[in-house]
């Protein structure tokens, strides 16, 4: 979607084209935003501003809420024809968490989840979730602004400085730290580890299977 675009602003204005690369323009700037934010962010990082819109504007529409809805509905064809990779080391640690009457909550910028944890077949593992749709409807900052980390807590009943944050993306690291959580778990999916412990991360992870609870 980004390419494609990139594409015919450099048509259009005699720009050079630089494709949209995943490292580091995917975790810089696009990684656990809100969706219409990762565009922007993107977009703005190349200089080009375009006007917000509307959440209504159709894929076709030259604004950002258009580009983002638009690689929304690539999303959910790649999702449809690939399905979900599931990281069965992160979900036995959260079976293994319940099992010791922790709570858990999902915390995730997309408007997709419930169709995400439907299909890895991981939905029933979370007492509480704070998606996209929540973000907009109880009208709460996205990562890095700690609010939908807060909301969790107060979901699940638990202090920010009593719950723990597991995250790979640097925006939802820095959320996190800037929420005062009592301690923030990096995980390494790809970008430099030293930047997630820059962004706040007490710990940095390759897998969660590193991780051991006592």
């Amino acid at each position: 979607m980004f390419d494609a675009h990139l594409q015919k602003v450099s048509e259009r204005e005699g720009r050079p084209f630089e494709p949209f690369e995943i490292d580091p323009d995917y975790y810089q700037y696009v990684d656990g935003k809100l969706r219409y934010d990762g565009v922007d962010s993107f977009l703005r990082s190349r200089g080009i501003v375009l006007e917000w819109g509307n959440p209504s504007d159709p894929p076709d529409r030259e604004t950002v809420c258009g580009l983002g809805n638009r690689k929304n509905v690539m999303f959910n064809e790649v999702l449809k024809l690939r399905g979900v990779e599931v990281f069965g080391s992160s979900v036995a640690l959260i079976r293994e968490l319940r099992s010791r009457s922790r709570r858990v909550a999902v915390v995730t910028s997309s408007k997709n989840c419930d169709v995400v944890l439907e299909a890895a077949g991981i939905r029933d593992l979370f007492d509480a979730r704070v998606d996209g749709n929540v973000a907009a409807e109880k009208k709460l900052a996205g990562k890095p602004a700690p609010e939908t980390y807060e909301e969790a807590a107060r979901m699940l009943g638990v202090p920010s400085e009593r719950a723990v944050v597991i995250e790979d993306a640097i925006s939802g690291v820095m959320a996190g730290w800037a929420g005062g959580f009592g301690l923030v778990i990096g995980v390494v999916r790809g970008d430099d580890p030293e930047v997630l412990r820059k962004s706040g991360a007490d710990v940095v992870v390759r897998d969660l299977a590193e991780l051991s609870l006592v």
